[in-house]
């Protein structure tokens, strides 16, 4: 499955270009006209990388990048008319990981796009939290190197909670994820995996709390 780019541009003619092109090279696609949708957007879908304009009708991309900075790791190209060596260095300096000066070469800015999605990947074939590990290449969990035992669906919600440690994620998005359709009925399905995987991290330090009538959320006992 290629990979989602969230396109975070408010140039009607820009976007479609970009939006076409990235199409074409089969990656899906969403947009953001603003600061704001693009934080919904990131909420709701979270994107494998983001291309971002600086200059937003609703504030500065550079503030929205160091924002996210603070607890996600998806990956940034700055795409932006500002393009001295100061604003390049601004860029990265609030944590982009590449940046690409408008006017710009659509071919150029998608061979970025995959070579900086090949290196994350690498990256993100291992996620750590304290002394938990998820080793995507073997499809294992393990505390301290103890293997925890996880079947499937289990090693998947935990991925979902490590990549987002401490935030409510709802019911719907777990089930999405997790289980690869809308939750139908009743969330039984999702309460005992969530009961079994409690068990296992509390052993680490860890406890997955809920949310009344929100969602659960990974946490530090």
């Amino acid at each position: 499955m290629k990979a989602t780019i969230l396109l975070v541009e408010d140039n009607k003619d820009i976007m479609t270009i970009n939006r076409e092109t990235f199409k074409m090279e089969g990656f899906r696609v969403m947009e953001a006209k603003t600061i704001a949708e693009a934080r919904i957007r990131v909420r709701d879908e979270r994107p494998d990388l983001i291309v971002l304009d600086i200059s937003l009708p609703d504030g500065n991309g550079l503030e929205l990048c160091e924002e996210m900075r603070g607890g996600d790791n998806i990956p940034i190209i700055f795409l932006t008319a500002l393009g001295t060596k100061q604003d390049i260095i601004k860029g990265f300096n609030v944590g982009g990981d590449d940046y690409l000066p408008k006017p710009y070469d659509t071919e150029v800015l998608v061979m970025r796009v995959k070579s900086l999605l090949r290196r994350t990947k690498q990256i993100m074939e291992v996620f750590s939290l304290g002394p938990i590990q998820v080793n995507m290449a073997s499809a294992k969990a393990s505390i301290d190197g103890e293997d925890m035992g996880l079947q499937q669906k289990e090693l998947n919600l935990l991925l979902q909670f490590m990549q987002q440690p401490g935030k409510v994620i709802s019911v719907d998005k777990l089930y999405q994820k997790v289980w690869g359709q809308k939750m139908l009925g009743q969330d039984n399905a999702l309460k005992v995996a969530i009961s079994k995987l409690r068990a296992k991290v509390q052993t680490a330090g860890y406890t997955i709390s809920s949310a009344r009538g929100e969602g659960y959320y990974l946490e530090k006992e």
